[in-house]
């Protein structure tokens, strides 16, 4: 046989070697069908974090009233922005009033000489972990958009949110309990459970939502008397919906709808020991809050406790939600000063008990944590002592993980305006929140609408600056 009539005889069978590669690639090809969808994958690369705790700061704090120190703002307080700012953006909701002082002092602590307001007292002690992120931004001003756009990368309804994308990329090392879980503490953010949706990825990745006291997840606690009953029932509905995934010729919804049976089966046993704090001493306890005189700092501090349990039994991703009974999130549109400081005094001692308890059991420097809201807020007053919303530069900060401990990155100007240095996209926030987990944002992709779809979009590029 000729070249030319070899090249001729195998010219489609090339096709099909081209394509068993990359149907081999979760990146094009999912998660193959009839597969558990939880289990394990390995990284693209060796990961530096093996989990993410999200601290959502629901609502947009303030980033001058907190770590971002401008004293320009005590120079022109109650000056008109206009004049000593210049051009001013639309806000959302354009009601701007002069420039306003932060009612907070700063001061600088650790080595790294991080400047901190006084609403975190407990979090200053910690600085020298932090990585400030001083130049963020977001391409939305209104809260839900906003959401969605800090959760999928996207600012519309019904795209997967980044705890889905960590496990479809990585699977779960606790097969006993979901891969994303969300510790609500009272507050469902605007945009509602979307925030924490699968999207079009497999609905066993969406996030599990669990209740920080009291029964944890609604009907949780087994109906009947004998676990081999519970496991027959379970079985019975497992061959029914058999049945159905073989008339349907395998159909996503019902293969993730049995593994979901699977996974609350095994969570009736796993879900009350994670929420039992019996077995903690009272010094711990007391380091995250519990004691607390604020409702919500009592609540925050189970919610942190929690989430340090989720770490230990290998939960890819856990997401704190605001409080209840801490005030109207971080959204003070007016009485900036009692809205915050309520915030604070919820939030301010458990995530520094986190951040300390994490570091003693040797577990911050495989755990990302990350501090966020949606976006931040004006330097000038809304009235006369409230502040807007200001998506054109904001603080967030991240700690352990494979992230440099006591230092900034980005700077917004002299007025705490807008992102003037190292501009931060949440694109990059994203590439580099899986890039620490060992996933190439780039090649965790997933075929939807008639193109591969990943978290950061055609965007993003990984923060190398803030890592060791």
């Amino acid at each position: 046989m000729t070249r030319r009539e070899a090249l001729q005889t195998g010219a489609h069978g090339f096709g099909a070697v081209a394509l068993s590669a990359l149907l081999g690639d979760r990146a094009f090809a999912g998660i193959p069908s009839g597969t558990n969808p939880l289990a394990p994958r390995a990284p693209h690369y060796g990961p530096k974090a093996r989990s993410i705790i999200f601290l959502y700061m629901d609502g947009g704090p303030s980033q001058v009233d907190t770590f971002d120190y401008k004293p320009l703002l005590k120079k022109h307080h109650g000056e008109d922005p206009r004049k000593a700012i210049g051009k001013l953006e639309p806000t959302q909701f354009d009601a701007v009033g002069k420039v306003m002082a932060s009612p907070w002092e700063f001061k600088q602590y650790g080595e790294s000489g991080h400047w901190v307001s006084d609403l975190f007292p407990h979090v200053a002690k910690h600085v020298d972990k932090l990585a400030m992120l001083k130049s963020c931004t977001s391409k939305f001003s209104e809260h839900t958009a906003a959401n969605y756009f800090l959760h999928t990368g996207s600012g519309i309804q019904g795209r997967p949110s980044m705890g889905a994308w960590v496990g479809y990329g990585l699977g779960s090392l606790n097969q006993n309990l979901p891969g994303f879980v969300v510790l609500n503490g009272g507050l469902i953010p605007p945009g509602g459970l979307d925030n924490f949706n699968s999207g079009f990825l497999p609905a066993s990745f969406q996030g599990s939502v669990f209740k920080p006291k009291g029964e944890a997840v609604a009907n949780i606690t087994p109906i009947e008397n004998s676990s081999a009953l519970q496991r027959s029932k379970l079985d019975a509905l497992r061959s029914l919906d058999g049945l159905s995934l073989d008339g349907f010729g395998g159909a996503e919804p019902i293969e993730s709808a049995i593994r979901n049976y699977e996974t609350a089966y095994m969570m009736q046993t796993a879900v009350p020991d994670l929420m039992d704090f019996d077995g903690e001493t009272e010094a711990t306890k007391k380091l995250y809050g519990f004691d607390g005189k604020w409702q919500g700092t009592q609540i925050f501090a189970r919610q942190c406790l929690a989430a340090r349990r989720l770490v230990e039994r290998g939960v890819r991703f856990i997401e704190l939600t605001c409080p209840g009974g801490a005030g109207d999130r971080w959204d003070q549109h007016n009485n900036l000063k009692d809205g915050h400081e309520k915030n604070c005094a919820a939030v301010d001692q458990p995530i520094a008990g986190l951040l300390a308890d994490l570091e003693a059991r040797g577990l911050l420097e495989e755990t990302l944590v990350v501090w966020a809201g949606e976006f931040g807020r004006t330097p000038f007053a809304q009235g006369g002592n409230g502040r807007d919303h200001n998506p054109f530069g904001f603080t967030m900060w991240m700690a352990g993980g494979g992230v440099k401990g006591g230092i900034s990155y980005g700077e917004t100007d002299e007025w705490g305006y807008k992102a003037v240095e190292n501009r931060i996209e949440m694109h990059d926030i994203h590439a580099t929140m899986l890039h620490l987990l060992g996933v190439e944002h780039t090649k965790s992709t997933f075929r939807f609408g008639g193109r591969d779809m990943r978290l950061t979009d055609v965007h993003g590029h990984v923060l190398h600056d803030v890592l060791v």
